[in-house]
């Protein structure tokens, strides 16, 4: 499959759709209540689906600054993706004695603290986000998460690195 830069935008914005859609399905008809970390990575997942639909309706030249911008902030929920997934998956790996303690919900938070407080607490994670409520062939969501934003690191680091490449001559 040949994709333009437009394709490959829309396919990355419709990819980060149906997690959301996803998600939510899990949310609301399976009852499967997302904690703290699950909310953050689903905000790295709206920023990352934003980004691409907004590159996609752009569609700057290839090799030009706009395009290379795009890439640039598309790389920033990525990353933060793989970090906030990556600390769930830790958190899910800890022996029991090992968890913190469950905190309070993060409505509660967001009413009580600053905001840059709000996500130094979500990030430290609690027991919440320790369970594993789902798997499928024995993977989490948070693990699923981290190879979905490892692969669109990826993806979207090589495509930055192509942008950088001297355009052909004709």
């Amino acid at each position: 499959m040949n994709l333009n830069g437009r394709g490959w935008n829309f396919l990355g914005a419709f990819i980060c759709y149906q997690l959301i859609v996803t998600a939510l399905y899990f949310q609301y008809v399976d009852g499967l209540e997302p904690c703290p970390l699950c909310i953050f990575q689903r905000v790295m997942v709206i920023a990352l689906g934003a980004v691409l639909l907004i590159n996609a309706i752009h569609n700057p030249k290839r090799h030009s600054w706009a395009n290379r911008t795009y890439q640039i902030l598309a790389l920033l929920p990525s990353i933060g993706g793989i970090i906030i997934s990556g600390r769930h998956v830790y958190l899910q790996h800890l022996p029991e004695d090992e968890v913190p303690a469950c905190g309070a919900p993060l409505e509660n938070l967001m009413d009580m603290l600053p905001f840059m407080e709000v996500i130094q607490t979500v990030l430290a994670g609690d027991g919440e986000c320790a369970k594993i409520s789902w798997n499928f062939i024995g993977l989490s969501m948070p693990e699923w998460m981290l190879i979905i934003f490892i692969i669109a690191t990826l993806v979207i680091g090589l495509r930055l690195f192509q942008s950088l490449q001297k355009p052909k001559p004709f």
